[in-house]
């Protein structure tokens, strides 16, 4: 697999600094029942890396003593840690709000059955993978099937109470391209989503995330071996919005990988670019018992502008009302393409 970094390390992507932590974003390891084409941590059944217990204690002990309000909970497919259920259930003690990025077919998975009911029964918010609502995308981009099995997982979490208007079990889907491009506006696609999924499998939801494809990992591979690589870092940086840049995730969520070391995003953390806190070089989720990561500088590569093109990217979806010049977007789309 080619490297991205050294493609990525140069850049001229504006300084950040952090504010407040709101949000702890935890991986809990690389394994996952699927191996996705646009994943950004190269995730599969063969990956054995997992979250340490005592680094989960570490991790419970920084959101009380900081008063973190919310934990999430990332992969691979995070469920398959031997303890996230203990994880979900001491952070939902604390009174945490607990996100679950979930890939969906992982609750047909066996020894899995119960998996919705106890999510269900913790009050988690799923955010649930959906790159498409026609089959023949999501199964050329995540394999054969995952797209039947994925609305057997939604009609599953709709009959635990999951995405009904105004209730308490929050239920988000997530979009990505399935190539080189940056995704559609926000809110016309959520409607199309909405529309497509009631009529034809009675599929409700209650909001659609938009996100970017980041040039790293399986992904960023593959713009290398196609020579599509330039081209879609041309169509980012063209794409940049400044206004964006007060609203970018890395503002205030931390995030931790499966080690327990720190970073500024689980974009950086693909990458291996540790955050910087304390003056420390590898500094851990132990730091934070210790320092405040507020007022730290944010380490930044050119894979930024994938936060910032556009509508914007961030794990809660589109930061901004897409405003951009279609002309330009449309043609550098279409060099990409041609590439």
């Amino acid at each position: 697999m080619h490297d991205t970094l050294p493609l990525l390390a140069r850049t001229d992507f504006p300084p950040l600094r952090r504010r407040a932590t709101e949000t702890l974003q935890v991986n809990l390891g690389y394994r996952c029942n699927q191996s996705c084409l646009h994943c950004h941590v190269n995730a599969g059944p063969h990956r054995t890396e997992a979250m340490a217990p005592a680094t989960i204690d570490t991790v419970l002990e920084v959101l009380r003593r900081r008063g973190i309000r919310t934990l999430d909970v990332t992969g691979g497919a995070p469920e398959l840690h031997a303890h996230f259920r203990r994880l979900v259930r001491e952070a939902r003690r604390l009174g945490v709000h607990v996100i679950d990025r979930c890939n969906l077919t992982i609750l047909g998975e066996p020894g899995q059955e119960d998996l919705a009911a106890f999510l269900a029964g913790e009050g988690v918010e799923v955010v649930a993978s959906l790159p498409c609502y026609s089959a023949g995308n999501v199964d050329r981009q995540r394999g054969d099937g995952v797209f039947d099995r994925s609305i057997a997982a939604l009609q599953q979490l709709n009959a635990l109470g999951y995405g009904e208007p105004g209730g308490r079990l929050v239920l988000n889907l997530v979009y990505n391209p399935q190539g080189p491009s940056l995704p559609p506006a926000q809110a016309p696609l959520e409607a199309d989503y909405r529309r497509e999924l009631e009529a034809h499998f009675g599929v409700r939801f209650n909001r659609l995330f938009a996100l970017a494809n980041m040039p790293i990992q399986r992904f960023g591979s593959t713009l290398v071996s196609k020579g599509q690589f330039g081209a879609y870092m041309r169509l980012l940086r063209d794409a940049h919005r400044t206004d964006n840049l007060d609203t970018v995730m890395c503002r205030s969520l931390v995030s931790v990988d499966w080690q327990g070391d720190l970073y500024d995003c689980d974009f950086n953390q693909m990458l291996g670019l540790r955050a910087r806190l304390a003056g420390r070089e590898r500094p851990t989720v132990a730091d934070l018992l210790r320092h405040d990561a507020a007022g730290s500088a944010i380490r930044v590569a050119d894979h930024c502008y994938g936060c910032t093109a556009g509508q914007g990217s961030s794990c809660g979806g589109a930061l901004a009302d897409a405003g951009l010049d279609a002309d330009v977007v449309n043609a550098t789309i279409a060099t990409v393409h041609a590439a």
